[in-house]
């Protein structure tokens, strides 16, 4: 897939490219000018499925979704993740009636302007998760730590996608019917400044309501 890649996270009102993924929940492709026209959309740009972070966003988006389409909204979930590995995934942690897609090549990530940041700056930020961690930990040993702690096994695509010298940042964007963006949830990574953090759901669906009554 050839996309343009832009300099900052799309904005409420910039134009939403359109991408055409690799379907991971059907066969096919999915491309965002399928919906446009017919109903907004809630897209989530996540990293591959090795991250336990985007794991979790992926399900809080599945957990919502229900609530989305009442208001006419529909979701889609974009995984780093290649399309097999990506399938035997959701086969074992299913995600009904969520629409997902794969992007190795992370073209969607550049085209709504979701930058990559060199490791050696992820690795320098101690990451502080009472609760979740007994201590801070750099990101690979926090990955580590919470992929045991979860049962998730780390296959050689995930080895490969994780061994990148490049870490990816992640956003969620509400795109309305005329393909316009109108809400935006972008990763700032600093430490406390919504690392690996998801959206307000109350500010979502407060966005998702105005969108669709637009």
């Amino acid at each position: 897939m050839s996309t343009s890649s832009v300099d900052r996270p799309l904005q409420p009102g910039d134009r939403a490219p359109n991408v055409v993924l690799n379907a991971i929940s059907r066969e096919g492709k999915i491309a965002l000018d399928d919906f446009r026209g017919r109903s907004p959309l809630l897209i989530g740009l996540f990293r591959g499925l090795h991250c336990p972070f985007c794991r979790r966003h992926v399900a809080a988006m599945a957990q919502l979704k229900p609530a989305l389409c009442e208001q006419g909204v529909e979701c889609l979930a974009v995984v780093n993740t290649p399309v097999e590995r990506a399938r035997l995934y959701f086969r074992y942690h299913p995600a009904p009636d969520l629409l997902a897609a794969s992007d190795p090549e992370r073209a969607s990530h550049r085209a709504f302007g979701l930058r990559e940041v060199g490791m050696e700056t992820v690795m320098a930020i101690p990451f502080h998760l009472p609760g979740e961690l007994p201590e801070p930990m750099d990101v690979m040993a926090m990955n580590e730590f919470l992929n045991k702690k979860e049962g998730y096994e780390i296959t050689e695509v995930d080895q490969q996608a994780m061994a990148s010298s490049q870490a990816q940042l992640v956003g969620q964007f509400l795109i309305d019917r005329a393909g316009i963006v109108r809400w935006n949830f972008t990763e700032v990574l600093e430490d406390g400044l919504n690392t690996f953090r998801a959206p307000n759901p109350e500010e979502l669906m407060s966005a998702a309501s105005e969108v669709a009554h637009t």
